[in-house]
């Protein structure tokens, strides 16, 4: 009785304390020696001998998971061969080991949920085949994150697919525990043993960069290493010492977060940001019997609400930064356990909308990630009977301000806009302060590429030689024949919001040489009608008119005063400006035209004055039918 009213106090202290107060002095050592789950004792789901699965999952669900799971029986376990790890190194690409590596782990996993949901050991053969041919590889992480050509077996860095095959692989042993060992005893032994070197060990003895990270690497790779403690750690003092160091990290990542719970680096990397929080979180209350609980903290709501806030519709979301796509909304497996956790309706019923139904299942959790993220989806399943009950309901919020990472939403009943202010050195950044992109009944109009294939020039120097990274090729002004500069200090001033409206002024943004003293950018939703946009600009000198970029995907038609756009229009004064437009589709790679489709163009709307100061506006409408 006593040990529980201490337990409920602390609860009660939890929900009262903030989020910058931290985890790790809000949960102290002393508390985790008492409530954290003794080594060998974390069992969070039932296991794939339960009858669990069998009967709380439709079986028309549990067909389509092991429908997938039959497309890998009998097929061979690829090789990650040196020659093609060492490609990142030889020639900058890394997409090439990327599909072979992701494709071997997605067959895991697929084989793996189908064993749990047929339960008959039909898929065992090859599940064990699979995780020996994982043991064999000398190192699970990419070539991207390696320091040299080959891979060394002593040098056990911690990446993020490091971590993520280290967890796909403990999931797959304590799920499928039993069926493994009948037929290979020491197997799950030999998966610890490789966890504790390749994991446990390196994780916890070196002050890893991303330990101290603002970004998806901290609570990417810290949700895995948790779920390698509670499933592997042996030691007493090992596991607490790793879960301490685990909340440390994720305690940095929260307060590196800006209050309104945005994420920089764009809808795309929230899955592995705040999601992965999340995912780390929710081990923790687990774990701990409920005493680690942040669900009550307004930041990390905000966190989790970021992706429902950013939601066009019809799958699709705001794509700015590096985004892979704008169909990023398909995280129904974390999606509702997160709404769950937090307690947000819209959360849950975002998340019930996006279903692609039970048929469907099975593919979906085959394609939704790199490559399938099994214990994601255990839980996820774990909620099922009550995700079958839950109200399907678009969020479709009219308005949305995050006031940090300044990004406005806007919708009527045809036109969805959404603009951004910051800096042009946040998290994945493209030199975009100041863009914005339209929609038209969900159809895209204006829009941000995105970013390509992933090459070492991504990250490298050079990152913003790189088309997709530059201001002139988002919905931004060229001033002077110079486009917007990267860095902190190129940054929005003079920003006001209100409900359908954004000003900025972007000047700073550009470097001295593009001799501008104010640009205020104002975009306004007119509900129902229009959206009007407002360039106000003071140069110091105009050596050249400026010119207004706009990315589109449709082939724009060019009169006298207006531009259209499917069934969407540009309309503007042809004594202000000047219209016309270039085919830049050559520019697209592969993974930018599974997105958009083979055609893109650039809209140029010059201004018809070369005087220092001026004042342009222009409107986007639908056509009169």
């Amino acid at each position: 009785m006593e040990k529980r009213l201490i337990f409920m106090l602390m609860l009660i202290c939890g929900t009262l304390c903030s989020s910058a107060q931290g985890m790790k002095s809000r949960y102290t050592r002393a508390m985790l020696e008492e409530y954290l789950v003794r080594p060998g004792e974390f069992k969070p789901l039932p296991q794939a001998n339960s009858t669990y699965w069998r009967e709380k999952i439709p079986p028309l669900m549990r067909m389509s998971y092991i429908r997938v799971g039959e497309e890998y029986l009998g097929k061979p376990w690829a090789e990650l061969s040196l020659p093609l790890f060492a490609e990142f190194k030889t020639n900058g690409n890394r997409t090439r080991y990327e599909t072979v590596c992701f494709e071997k782990r997605r067959q895991l996993g697929c084989l793996a949920m189908a064993e749990i949901m047929e339960g008959n050991g039909r898929f065992i053969d090859d599940i064990i085949h699979g995780l020996q041919s994982m043991i064999d590889e000398i190192w699970w992480g990419l070539p991207a994150h390696y320091g040299t050509a080959a891979p060394l077996r002593e040098d056990q860095n911690v990446d993020l697919f490091n971590a993520e095959t280290a967890n796909l692989m403990v999931w797959v042993a304590y799920m499928l525990r039993e069926e493994i060992e009948a037929r290979s005893p020491q197997l799950c032994q030999q998966i610890r043993d490789e966890i504790e070197r390749r994991i446990l060990q390196p994780a916890l003895t070196t002050n890893y960069w991303w330990k101290r990270a603002g970004m998806n690497w901290n609570p990417w790779i810290c949700s895995n290493w948790l779920a390698c403690v509670l499933f592997c750690e042996t030691d007493r003092k090992l596991q607490l010492d790793a879960v301490q160091q685990i909340i440390e990290s994720l305690d940095r990542f929260m307060d590196a977060y800006p209050q309104d719970g945005g994420c920089d680096e764009g809808a795309a990397y929230w899955n592995r940001a705040a999601a992965s929080l999340f995912d780390a979180l929710y081990l923790l209350r687990l774990s701990t019997g409920g005493l680690v609980d942040m669900s009550e903290d307004p930041k990390l709501q905000g966190m989790g609400s970021f992706i429902y806030k950013t939601y066009i519709g019809d799958g699709q979301s705001i794509n700015f930064a590096d985004s892979h796509g704008n169909n990023t909304a398909r995280q129904v497996d974390v999606i509702y356990p997160f709404g769950v956790y937090l307690n947000d309706v819209v959360m849950c019923r975002f998340a019930r909308a996006l279903w692609a139904g039970d048929d469907r299942a099975g593919e979906e959790y085959k394609t939704r990630d790199n490559f399938t993220t099994l214990g994601r989806e255990m839980v996820f399943l774990s909620h099922f009977e009550r995700f079958q009950h839950e109200t399907a309901a678009d969020p479709a919020l009219p308005n949305v301000w995050l006031p940090d990472l300044q990004i406005m939403v806007a919708r009527d009943r045809h036109l969805f806009l959404a603009m951004k202010g910051g800096h042009n050195d946040e998290s994945h950044n493209h030199n975009d302060v100041g863009s914005f992109i339209v929609y038209g009944d969900l159809h895209p109009l204006l829009i941000d590429p995105g970013v390509g294939a992933y090459t070492a020039q991504t990250f490298g120097n050079n990152r913003y030689d790189i088309w997709t990274m530059q201001s002139e090729y988002h919905n931004l002004p060229q001033i002077n024949g110079i486009n917007q500069h990267e860095g902190k200090d190129f940054r929005a001033h003079s920003v006001k919001y209100s409900p359908g409206v954004l000003s900025v002024d972007i000047a700073a943004t550009y470097p001295a040489e593009a001799a501008v003293g104010k640009w205020v950018r104002q975009v306004r939703l007119v509900s129902d009608h229009f959206i009007e946009v407002t360039e106000d600009y003071e140069l110091k000198e105009c050596t050249r008119p400026a010119k207004l970029m706009f990315v589109t995907t449709t082939l724009p038609l060019i009169s006298k005063n207006r531009i259209e756009i499917g069934d969407y229009m540009i309309c503007f004064k042809h004594s202000q400006l000047k219209a016309s437009y270039e085919d830049i589709s050559n520019l697209l790679d592969d993974t930018l035209r599974e997105t958009w489709g083979d055609k893109m163009y650039r809209i140029i709307l010059t201004v018809q004055s070369n005087r220092t100061k001026g004042k342009v506006s222009y409107r986007i409408r639908r056509k009169k039918h």
